[in-house]
């Protein structure tokens, strides 16, 4: 495994553009979904386990099987196999009652999630968010359906729907979870995050990886996509100070600089 994770590292160093440089991130195998926010770093393998970065090392964070974890702001928080949502708290993973998600974003302040099945939206207010300890979280029910849903606290919430097409709207309210309406992008994504720092990259069906340019206070929807060569087809991505870090297809994790 490590000579042929070496091999691979070999033809990105090769193939990836002078403007990213990427080598593999700490090692953990088989990873199939990643996020970082607030220097914090936690990814999922394919047997569906949460692993939390602390230094170089991974560690486990819990037995229950979980789809998707994500951190940020409004705390880590993840989705079970079976949609259930749950926060991390103390150390420990406590569950939720109320909708079933299965996708959640704690980038911004809010929590917000995709409703298992109906791929309808919803939010969590802040004040909710980053008081809860136990029991029913009370869900806001936005007028959209996406697949994949990602905020940050500057410019507002990117998302795709089941089509892959590309959403953005430009401000959300964290404590009441308004929003400014959702504009449709060009270009097609099957998944999206939003940085802390307003940074937008996501990845297409193809395993392609694309960056969002011209995004400001004044343009928070920015001004077109560039690509980020990738050696390797990507399955996912997240960026936070500036670091990206990419889950390629095979389930290797790696880490870009710019």
């Amino acid at each position: 495994m490590r000579a042929v994770t070496a091999f691979l590292l070999g033809l990105c160093f090769l193939a990836i553009s002078h403007a990213w440089t990427c080598g593999q991130a700490p090692q953990l195998n088989n990873v199939v979904q990643v996020d970082a926010g607030q220097g914090q770093v936690v990814a999922v393998d394919r047997n569906s386990y949460p692993y939390f970065l602390i230094g170089s090392s991974w560690y486990r964070m819990t037995t229950t099987r979980f789809r998707h974890v994500s951190v940020g702001r409004a705390g880590l928080w993840a989705t079970t196999t079976a949609n259930r949502v749950y926060k991390y708290v103390g150390g420990t993973f406590l569950p939720s009652t109320g909708l079933s998600m299965h996708q959640v974003d704690a980038g911004g302040d809010q929590l917000v999630g995709v409703a298992s099945g109906s791929y309808r939206s919803s939010c969590v207010r802040s004040t909710i968010a980053s008081l809860y300890y136990r029991g029913s979280l009370s869900w806001t029910y936005l007028p959209n359906t996406l697949k994949y849903y990602s905020c940050g606290p500057l410019y507002g919430c990117w998302g795709v729907d089941s089509s892959n097409r590309i959403f953005v709207t430009k401000s959300m309210t964290p404590t009441t979870c308004s929003t400014s309406g959702w504009t449709q992008i060009g270009g097609s994504l099957a998944m999206i995050e939003v940085a802390t720092d307003g940074t937008v990259i996501g990845a297409n069906r193809h395993g392609n990886v694309y960056q969002r340019t011209g995004i400001s206070s004044a343009r928070p929807e920015g001004s077109g996509w560039v690509q980020i060569p990738m050696c390797m087809k990507i399955r996912h991505v997240s960026y936070d100070l500036g670091q990206l870090w990419v889950v390629t297809t095979s389930g290797l994790l790696l880490k870009c600089t710019h």
